[in-house]
């Protein structure tokens, strides 16, 4: 079962929002881009512990998790900005 819209599982940190802001061309946009994770409790979470150590999101960035109404299984929400450039030739 899917909730479309989750409370908290669009999040963007100061320093995601600095770069996109910051970086903006005449020729770039910004974009929101959804990552969900789907697994057991533990899958979830260690997946997103390994994702910040890898320096691609805070940990508090992503949704709560959410039941997905199947046995063992969550799923929790990040939404993030992308820089998208385009060309202008």
């Amino acid at each position: 079962m899917f909730i479309p819209t989750v409370q908290g599982a669009s999040a963007l940190t100061a320093s995601v929002a600095t770069a996109c802001t910051s970086t903006l061309t005449p020729t770039s946009t910004a974009e929101p881009i959804r990552h969900l994770l789907f697994g057991s409790l533990g899958a979830v979470q260690s997946t997103i512990r390994v994702l910040h150590k890898r320096g691609y999101a805070e940990v508090n960035d992503w949704s709560q998790p959410i039941s997905t109404g199947r046995p063992n299984e969550v799923m929790a929400i990040l939404t993030r900005r992308v820089m998208l450039a385009h060309s202008d030739t």
